[in-house]
């Protein structure tokens, strides 16, 4: 355990030193195509979303980040493809558009073949969970600026116009349902790592929560993917959606001004409990840089919270109020 408490940014990622480069990057980007492909949202919203007649086409783009370092120390690449799917999939699902295909992109320092089959298996697994095809994609050896590897994808889906969530629907008094994350999915593994760098545990350590397995393989269970949404949408009067990605709760503020109020939150997994003691990181901490055990959020009518929750296997976990995000009373922001 550390006696020092850890944090993200003190690990190597600040998010408002994140945000004032993405303002930074965007600030430039004031072109805008008009008719057939103009943009239908702003920039920074979960996918961007372009005019295709009766349909918008949307766009997202992610990779993997450092959970590829802690695949290379495992020596089992086979997940990472799921993870890599999954991000860009997930967030198009936060807008309510349905993903049609991918692209990939590969950065080595060096090849392998066993290595290249086991990422292309895992991105057929999480192509056909997602019901998608891949239609291509880009390999670059990089020796010069690589070490290892780096994984990354972009994803286009498609949504018709009137059926686009962005938020603005969502009202005081809507539920709020929780869907449950697998584990830590893709995001916070810079702090992770540190943690388990400079903790007694290795990641070929069995797991002290479960020791059939190992902390490696723990952190290594990929990031779920979550297409019932496509069902939800269809059935329910869906007023918002989010993905809890890296900086676990701050992401809310995407979907809309008012308040969320977490009064009775999932269970966070026990990979969770065990970063926490092993860092010594504050709860805040926490919720402000993982999934915290929820992965997802639907908001919507509270007469429509139990349904979205059973086809979901999820639970009412709190309620949209004026301002601020809570969770146990804890405030997020």
């Amino acid at each position: 355990m550390s006696d020092k408490q850890l944090t993200y940014a003190e690990s190597g990622v600040d998010i408002e030193e994140e945000e004032k480069t993405i303002r930074a990057l965007t600030k430039g980007m004031t072109y805008k195509r008009t008719g057939l492909g103009a943009p239908l949202t702003d920039i920074g919203h979960y996918a961007g979303l372009i005019d295709f007649g009766e349909y918008a086409l949307a766009l997202a783009t992610d990779g993997v980040g450092s959970k590829v370092l802690i695949a290379n120390e495992m020596k089992r690449w086979n997940t990472v493809g799921i993870d890599c799917i999954a991000m860009n999939v997930n967030d198009l699902l936060a807008i309510g558009a349905e993903p049609i295909s991918f692209v990939d992109y590969l950065a080595l320092e060096e090849h392998n073949e066993d290595f290249a089959s086991q990422i292309g298996e895992g991105l057929k697994k999480g192509a056909e969970f997602s019901h998608m095809s891949i239609a291509g994609g880009e390999t670059a050896t990089l020796p010069d600026i690589i070490n290892g590897f780096d994984l990354a994808g972009t994803c286009l889906g498609m949504v018709r116009k009137e059926d686009i969530i962005t938020g603005e629907k969502v009202r005081l008094g809507d539920a709020i349902v929780g869907i449950p994350s697998a584990g830590v999915h893709s995001n916070g593994y810079t702090l992770v790592r540190k943690i388990i760098e400079n903790s007694s545990y290795s990641y070929h350590d069995p797991f002290p929560f479960n020791p059939s397995t190992t902390i490696g393989d723990e952190l290594l269970i990929p990031t779920r993917i979550y297409m019932e949404i496509l069902d939800v949408i269809k059935e329910c009067d869906v007023h918002g959606l989010a993905h809890i990605t890296g900086s676990g709760l701050l992401k809310l503020k995407r979907v809309t001004s008012l308040g969320f109020d977490f009064y009775d939150p999932i269970e966070p997994h026990d990979i969770f409990k065990l970063l926490q003691k092993e860092g010594n990181v504050d709860t805040l901490e926490m919720y402000r840089t993982f999934n915290m055990g929820m992965g997802f959020v639907i908001i919507l009518p509270p007469e429509q919270a139990e349904k979205a929750a059973s086809m979901t296997g999820g639970k009412i976990v709190g309620r949209i109020v004026e301002s601020g995000i809570k969770v146990s009373g804890l405030v997020i922001v």
